[in-house]
């Protein structure tokens, strides 16, 4: 009996244990998601998924840090799309495979703190010049596969002219020339990746090495590269003080010639870089430059030899005249001849 006053019924402890979350006042619910959306973790990152969203959602947490809108039929950001509730915690925006074509002034206005932007995979028509002013901060822009459906180089380079951009991404894009008016002073980065570029020119290179862009890192991954004579620039920058600049450097293989498919870029020798004919580039230029070359030699000749002859105009008149009298001459005595022969009375002369 000592032993049961001192010690006690054994499930007090367990019942303690039981009631404990009953004494504890519950937490604050988390403000509700949108209805066509939801919400991952915490409401500060909403997903809206593969939904037929029309336009932004309007009733968005005002902590949302992170927003996705994805398989959505967005088409047109207007002016003010994101700003019917204010979202000033914003900082990472996603909008892949929303058939966006067209992106307004000010479609950003009332996001203030939004550095990163992703516009993959949309087939974007048109973008005016402040399409991205209502984001000061912005420093990540992604338009991977955004811009195959229309040249849109002019209208971007006047939509990012007053960003301080410090990464873009143009992957998938089918770019075959650097598009060196989308890249604005203090960028650091630059994907081109999976892009239809066959070589860097000798004035691209000067472009990527100006005062303002030498931090600037690329990639260039699963492209097509042409290992021919006109790669020898880009090689020797590649191989010289831009060894690092190019993150996978490693990694490019040649597309062609056939001989060279698949060989590593940074194995080759210049001198193993040959002028293929016709396959454009700088062999194709000097090829055509040769040709018009020649032609202006043989118009040359043409015209001295017309002035020759007009020169000697009166000796080729007389030289036609005595040629035409031989002739003639030539002609009436195998006439005469004939006559001849034809006669019956010279018929039997011996």
């Amino acid at each position: 009996q000592a032993r049961r006053a001192g010690g006690g019924p054994r499930w007090l402890p367990w019942l303690g244990l039981a009631l404990l979350p009953l004494a504890v006042p519950p937490a604050a619910a988390p403000a509700a998601c949108p209805s066509a959306c939801y919400c991952v973790a915490t409401p500060e990152l909403v997903q809206c998924r593969y939904e037929r969203l029309e336009e932004p959602p309007r009733e968005l947490p005002a902590a949302v840090q992170n927003l996705s809108i994805a398989g959505s039929n967005l088409s047109v950001l207007s002016r003010a799309a994101f700003a019917a509730r204010p979202l000033r915690d914003l900082r990472l925006l996603r909008l892949r495979h929303d058939n966006i074509h067209t992106i307004e002034d000010m479609a950003l206005q009332g996001l203030p703190a939004l550095r990163t932007l992703d516009l993959s995979h949309n087939p974007l028509l048109s973008v005016a010049a402040g399409a991205f002013a209502g984001a000061p901060l912005l420093r990540t822009l992604q338009l991977n596969q955004a811009l195959l459906a229309a040249p849109l180089e002019e209208q971007l380079a006047l939509a990012l002219r007053n960003l301080s951009l410090r990464r873009l991404e143009l992957a998938g894009n089918a770019l075959q020339a650097l598009p060196a008016a989308l890249l604005p002073p203090g960028l650091e980065e630059l994907d081109l990746r999976n892009n239809s570029l066959q070589r860097l020119a000798a004035a691209e290179l000067r472009s990527l090495d100006a005062p303002e862009l030498r931090g600037l890192r690329l990639s260039l991954g699963s492209n097509p590269l042409s290992c021919d004579c006109g790669l020898r620039p880009f090689l020797a920058w590649l191989r010289g003080a831009a060894a690092n600049r190019v993150l996978d450097a490693r990694s490019l293989r040649c597309a062609g010639p056939a001989a060279l498919r698949g060989t590593a870029l940074l194995r080759l020798r210049p001198e193993a870089l040959a002028c293929a004919r016709g396959d454009g580039g700088e062999p194709a230029e000097l090829e055509t430059a040769s040709y018009v070359f020649f032609g202006i030699v043989l118009a040359l000749i043409g015209v001295v030899f017309l002035m020759v002859l007009y020169l000697n105009r009166r000796g080729i008149k007389r030289w036609l005249h005595n040629l035409r009298e031989a002739c003639r001459d030539q002609m009436e005595g195998y006439h005469y001849r004939y006559e001849q022969d034809a006669d019956p009375r010279c018929a039997g002369t011996p």
